[in-house]
């Protein structure tokens, strides 16, 4: 990696992260995410391609990465979407200066917070994974306070039962039919999820790498994705028509079987609420923790 006098900054764009600076940047974070390796070239597409509307930039400095974003729900707030240094970059203070060039960069949005937390509907993580340690103590080291815990659970694809035959077939006969959605299912169960919860969980719906619903003569009930955020489970939901019929342990199953099916052994449910409906419909455990941080930008 370029390192020293031979580092080229790409510069803060606004417009976003394109050609070389964008596989730069895929590079560097391959290297340091060391706990999301192989999915983190996919964060950083996904990332450099959020909903329409939504202002970000990115900086690529040689063996760094940090990438920006403002909330679209709270509009003094803005994001510090990743921040990525090679290993043979970390301890020089190259970490330090692009976090203060993205906070730079969201005063100029006219943000009055920053916040190394997840911007739904399109972000990498709901905060800093405990387990870069390094990435937290940068941040407590900036005045940055640690005011929330969010955690995933992890569902072992390998031993998961995720049969719904005989749960489809029960539904059936209250009239409710369990289906994959196509392309042109999609637009239509967007409507019913911003309609029931909101536009962040519709953008997700659409952009899932899979999506399956349930409904009854032709209006949906249920939906759960995947794939939103590379290799993640959700969101998920269930209009309160449809709640205690449990369609919602046939979508997430139905889900998962499609991540095992694409290879994966396991799969991440992210930004849990419920523990116990996962835990007892795929015997999912608690295991990723997230702490969330903020800092007021003066």
């Amino acid at each position: 990696m370029p390192s020293g006098a031979d580092r080229q900054r790409a510069g803060l764009k606004g417009a976003g992260l394109e050609g070389a600076g964008l596989e730069r940047a895929v590079r560097v974070a391959e290297e340091a995410l060391t706990f999301d390796a192989a999915e983190a070239g996919a964060l950083v597409r996904r990332l450099a391609a959020p909903p329409a509307g939504r202002h970000w930039t990115a900086l690529v400095d040689g063996g760094g990465v940090v990438m920006a974003s403002m909330s679209g729900k709270d509009p003094d707030a803005g994001h510090i979407d990743l921040l990525a240094v090679h290993p043979d970059e970390q301890g020089h203070g190259l970490g330090r200066r692009l976090v203060r060039a993205a906070e730079e960069w969201l005063r100029g949005q006219g943000a009055a917070q920053a916040r190394f937390a997840g911007n739904p509907p399109c972000y990498a993580w709901p905060g800093i994974d405990v387990r870069y340690t390094a990435a937290a103590c940068l941040a407590e080291s900036l005045g940055y306070e640690r005011h929330q815990v969010a955690w995933n659970m992890t569902a072992d694809l390998t031993s998961a039962d995720l049969s719904t035959g005989g749960d489809v077939a029960r539904l059936a006969a209250e009239g409710v039919a369990v289906r994959a959605a196509g392309a042109a299912d999609r637009e239509r169960v967007a409507a019913f999820v911003a309609e029931h919860w909101n536009e962040r969980w519709a953008w997700e719906a659409v952009n899932a790498a899979g999506l399956h619903y349930a409904e009854r003569d032709g209006e949906p009930l249920a939906f759960a994705a995947w794939g939103a955020r590379p290799a993640w489970f959700g969101p998920m939901g269930t209009a309160p028509a449809a709640r205690g019929l449990g369609v919602g342990r046939v979508l997430l199953r139905r889900c998962l079987a499609d991540l095992r099916a694409a290879g994966y052994g396991s799969a991440q449910i992210g930004w849990v609420g419920p523990l116990r409906f996962y835990s007892r419909a795929v015997g999912a455990r608690a295991e990723r923790v997230f702490w969330l941080y903020r800092r007021d930008l003066a």
